[in-house]
């Protein structure tokens, strides 16, 4: 399967994966995926991770998991949340680094595929709660490229943060350029 995916990947849509590629020793993490401004983005993001040879995650509310979408949901690399009353999501969610061996979590910090003026939180405070790397990666379609950055561990500067994260994305242009 792996070799079908690199040739839809490079070959017929003529993508390049550059940048950090030592995913063997990130067993945890953060994944952001940014400009998320299309459909195009998901299967972009499957062949990636085909592509590399890495398994990654995404979270979903225990409803989605449950017949007839689980087995699909869960193949694909879904992890139920279970809430519990008390309990934050971001709490939830850093919880279930704790109860895999490998758990990369893959998620968009814009929160929609429109343009928006801030990046969520979310993620990072998962990462911080988790005591898990944050990698970056683009989905850049002026280049068609997927450039992956060294993971990166959150201070306690949140602004600093930020602010080196999104430089990593300058010059990124989403598959629709206006919500970028």
């Amino acid at each position: 399967m792996r070799w079908l995916s690199k040739f839809i990947y490079h070959k017929l849509l003529g993508w390049k994966v550059t940048g950090f590629s030592d995913f063997d020793s990130v067993k945890k993490a953060v994944i952001i995926a940014v400009p998320h401004t299309s459909w195009h983005d998901f299967y972009i993001g499957v062949l990636l991770r085909s592509v590399v040879g890495i398994k990654s995650n995404f979270v979903g509310k225990k409803a989605l998991f449950t017949f007839p979408f689980g087995f699909f949901f869960r193949a694909l690399g879904g992890a139920p949340v279970i809430r519990k009353s008390n309990e934050n999501q971001v709490e939830a969610i850093a919880r279930l680094f704790d109860e895999h061996e490998v758990f990369r979590m893959a998620m968009a910090p814009e929160g929609t595929r429109k343009k928006v003026d801030k990046w969520r939180t979310g993620f990072y405070y998962i990462a911080k709660t988790a005591n898990v790397p944050i990698v970056m990666f683009t989905l850049d379609f002026k280049n068609k490229e997927n450039k992956f950055s060294e993971p990166f561990y959150p201070t306690d500067d949140k602004e600093a943060d930020f602010k080196f994260m999104k430089s990593f994305y300058e010059g990124v242009v989403g598959k629709v350029p206006e919500y970028s």
